[in-house]
């Protein structure tokens, strides 16, 4: 932890009593509580050790400013602005604009647009920067941004000049001389693809892009990557999203990590071509594996937490067998050489679209009398993989069990999935009629009949191919890619006691699973060469009885898990029960409790409450406050804008605000001077 007289950086805290109760203060004497990257510190806690906005003044909270990003075109609403030395910085809009911005007024101080490409205009990750990177070189603030067109630019944070010394000559005119590697370039350059600096890598080789920040950790820029999304995928080649390592001051290139084995190396055994031979180059034939979630770091252990997606395609897998490493995996690397240190596939061959979608959380916890350092990730399955970060080894057991297999011709699944005992799994998995609406009889047979042409099962239920012979349209997973945790519900935590917060909502998938050229057909410009024999069409439609959810409530949930136990403290729904449920004509006189809001929550942490968004019944926009320990409600206030993807906290010069992502906007609520 990085303090001073003036400032303090986030950092791991532990738990420890001392630590504990030497935090508050150590904030008393603080002027200013920094958010250094997306998720506030490199341990991705979304905490700040604050105490200004605390259980009785809550509800005074009133809006301080909103910064419009409507002039660069911003729309989604997905990065979380660092507060660092005085200055809020984010991306905005489908250029990724970097925005500096004076953190009192909402005032816009400078801003940054990289030259037009067609590999940005071809990018489908345009608006999804999440965030930046800093690091300081000699002394001054820098501030890394990766583009859409998948360039790394080091921008001067107090003027947003591109860093002298940095990069290389890009050859595209408008870029600056200076400040920019392209990361096309270095890919192209070590795979030996043909390479063009406006157009980039040939699309038959496949898309390459991002769609998080990098992390700077120590004297090392790592950059992860994204693809485009599996689900458009027809074709199986693609570019290997390699995780890669650049000097924090010259942008030279230092390491790569394969994320797809090259031969002979670790995890190569575990690519099979559709017949069960040894592919010779799996990184030749096929491709992604991409890192498009953010990343997490111990600088102190020097060491960085990277989650993968799976290869190409998603929800099809018929031309590979094997496990498919480093496919849906956390993998630790040494962050100055890239060599892994350990590595765990959460997932096994994945065809769920069980990607990893939030950066893992670490924290420092007590067990049998020791101080512990852990890796919690959360998933879409619902479950928490806990880690010693340092060694990698589970803290509780995670079993080997048996799963269902594929019915799809040609697709072999792994037999077994790794399912964790501990911590218990914070939401729905799998699916029967019991999981199904039951308001009243009527509600649950109208939902059965809803399901009644698809086949469901049990955690990880494989998809099913249109063309079967058992009679259904597909089949239904759950948790889906749109339940569990995913990209809009990142967890939280307060290190201080070791506790997860983990925002959750029930939800299955479905997709229509049919040769690929029928899909392919579809698309502009399509990556790859070679046809994989299926391809996910589109999803089929299916609805809850009479406009009502599908499930049981709770629709969507908040979880605390104590981490030096493992067991959950308590739950609360999210928000509140919409209007349109609770005053539905066919639940007259039933009373349906709080089901939550059926979104999930941004959160942020600090010394004093757990802050998380969301609505009231009537779909107002609102932020709630609510007590740590027990979950209790606070307080609750009304915010101008619906929050999306995260929220963040800071303390400039003595004043605590609380950021909310309302889509194109920035909100900042502060107290009353």
């Amino acid at each position: 932890m990085k303090i001073n007289n003036t400032r303090m950086a986030g950092g791991l805290l532990s738990v420890a009593v001392s630590a504990a109760m030497a935090v508050p203060a150590l904030v008393s004497a603080q002027e200013s509580i920094e958010w250094l990257t997306l998720g506030s510190d490199y341990a991705h806690t979304r905490f700040i050790p604050a105490s200004q906005i605390n259980a009785d003044n809550f509800e005074s909270l009133q809006t301080a400013w909103v910064w419009d990003g409507a002039s660069f075109q911003a729309s989604s609403g997905r990065s979380t602005p660092s507060y660092i030395d005085g200055i809020l910085y984010t991306v905005a809009g489908d250029r990724r604009h970097v925005v500096a911005i004076d953190p009192e007024t909402g005032e816009t101080i400078w801003s940054y647009r990289e030259p037009h490409t067609f590999r940005h205009e071809y990018s489908m990750r345009k608006d999804y920067g999440k965030g930046v990177a800093y690091g300081e070189v000699n002394g001054r603030g820098v501030i890394y941004n990766i583009s859409p067109g998948f360039f790394l630019t080091a921008l001067d944070a107090k003027t947003g000049a591109p860093l002298e010394g940095f990069g290389h000559e890009i050859g595209v005119e408008g870029f600056p001389e200076t400040g920019v590697v392209d990361l096309q370039k270095v890919i192209a350059d070590y795979m030996g693809y043909e390479f063009d600096p406006y157009y980039g890598i040939p699309l038959e080789e496949g898309y390459i892009t991002s769609s998080s920040p990098a992390i700077v950790v120590n004297d090392t820029v790592v950059v992860g990557n994204s693809a485009e999304q599996g689900y458009n995928q027809t074709r199986i080649e693609n570019i290997p999203g390699d995780i890669l390592g650049f000097d924090i001051a010259t942008g030279e290139f230092k390491w790569k990590f394969n994320i797809i084995p090259d031969k002979g190396e670790f995890g190569w055994d575990t690519w099979q071509d559709g017949d069960g031979n040894q592919i010779d180059d799996p990184r030749a034939y096929t491709g992604e594996n991409s890192s498009w979630a953010p990343m997490a770091a111990d600088p102190d252990l020097n060491m960085v937490y990277v989650n993968t997606n799976s290869a190409s395609i998603d929800f099809y897998r018929g031309h590979t067998q094997g496990d498919n490493l480093y496919g849906s995996s956390v993998i630790a690397l040494d962050a100055s050489t890239g060599e892994r240190k350990w590595h765990f596939q959460l997932v096994h061959k994945d065809v769920w679209n069980y990607d990893t979608p939030t950066a893992p959380v670490l924290l420092d916890v007590q067990q049998n009398g020791r101080t512990v350092p852990i890796l919690a990730q959360v998933s879409k399955q619902s479950f928490t993989y806990v880690f010693n970060r340092e060694t990698g080894e589970p803290i509780w057991p995670i079993e080997e069990r048996p799963v269902p297999q594929s019915k799809i011709p040609g697709e072999v699944l792994a037999a077994t999935q790794p399912f964790p005992t501990k911590p218990a799994p914070y939401d729905m998995q799998g699916l029967t009629h019991d999981d199904l609406i039951d308001f009243t009889p009527e509600l649950r047979q109208q939902a059965i009949e809803a399901i009644s042409s698809f086949e469901i099962g049990p955690l990880f239920h494989p998809p099913l191919h249109r063309d079967n012979d058992l009679g259904y349209q597909g089949s239904l997973w759950c948790p889906g890619d749109i339940g569990g945790v995913n990209i809009d519900g990142p967890a939280a935590a307060d290190p201080t006691t070791g506790t997860l917060f983990v925002t959750s909502r029930k939800g299955c998938t479905n997709r229509i699973i049919a040769p690929a050229q029928e899909r392919d057909a579809m698309l502009e410009l399509p990556t790859g060469t070679t046809f994989a024999r299926y391809a996910p069409l589109r999803a089929a439609l299916v609805r809850g009885p009479q406009g009502l959810p599908l499930f049981k409530p709770p629709f969507s949930r908040i979880t605390a898990i104590d981490l030096n136990t493992g067991d959950h403290k308590w739950w609360i729904p999210v928000g509140e029960t919409p209007d349109r449920v609770k005053n539905h004509p066919a639940l007259a006189g039933v009373d349906v409790g709080n089901t939550g809001s059926g979104t999930v929550a941004p959160m942020t942490v600090t010394s004093t409450m757990l802050m998380y968004a969301s609505t009231f019944g009537d779909g107002t926009p609102a932020l709630y406050a609510v007590d740590k320990e027990t979950g209790e409600e606070i307080g609750r206030v009304e915010v101008p804008g619906v929050s999306r993807y995260g929220m963040m906290n800071f303390q400039h010069e003595g004043k605590q605000y609380v950021v909310l992502q309302t889509g194109s906007t920035l909100t900042a609520l502060a107290l009353p001077d």
